[in-house]
């Protein structure tokens, strides 16, 4: 029986460690399809709730969550708005990453970066959602005119040309 229960004002150091709890249970098969997916849409329905779970599913060493179950995908559906920021954003950042990594000779946070890129963009075609796909035209816009919606997040991060001709590569494919 799961006993993972999101308290209604979680931060984001709880979400990571309930995820945590959450693939353990995941893995060991401890969860029915309608456990996994009231637990993931519990902690997704806020900001701290989504980046917590996010940040430890795309990253977790676990293959596990290299094919999100069913009821993850309709958890996160449930949930576009938070779910589409943040799944744009994290493909954006991974794509960079890589390269980052790559100058760096780091081939073990290279394949890291890669493993994120590859479990994001599999959940956003598995999801379909309007949002997402507004959001990645939004974000190859930007890049592609210099200035839009995602302009302060590209210049926060600091990427260069090199980065946002890949953001753009990565992004374009996922527009239908």
């Amino acid at each position: 029986m799961s006993t993972l229960t999101v308290p209604a004002n979680i931060k984001f150091d709880a979400a990571i460690d309930l995820t945590q709890s959450f693939l353990m249970q995941l893995k060991k098969n401890e969860l029915t399809s309608s456990q996994i997916l009231e637990f993931v849409s519990a902690l997704i329905q806020t900001a701290n709730g989504a980046r917590g779970f996010f940040v430890t599913y795309l990253t977790a060493k676990d293959p596990i969550c290299d094919e999100p179950q069913p009821a993850i995908i309709a958890a996160i559906a449930a949930h576009p708005d938070i779910a589409a920021d943040l799944l744009v954003k994290n493909i954006a950042m991974s794509t960079a990453q890589q390269l980052y990594h790559q100058r760096r000779n780091d081939s073990e946070m290279v394949s890291s970066s890669a493993t994120v890129a590859a479990r994001t963009t599999k959940i956003i075609k598995e999801l379909n959602l309007p949002q997402i796909q507004d959001m990645c035209r939004e974000l190859v816009t930007t890049i592609q005119m210099g200035t839009g919606s995602y302009t302060e997040f590209l210049t926060r991060w600091g990427y260069d040309d090199e980065q946002k001709d890949s953001i753009d590569k990565i992004v374009s494919q996922l527009i239908i």
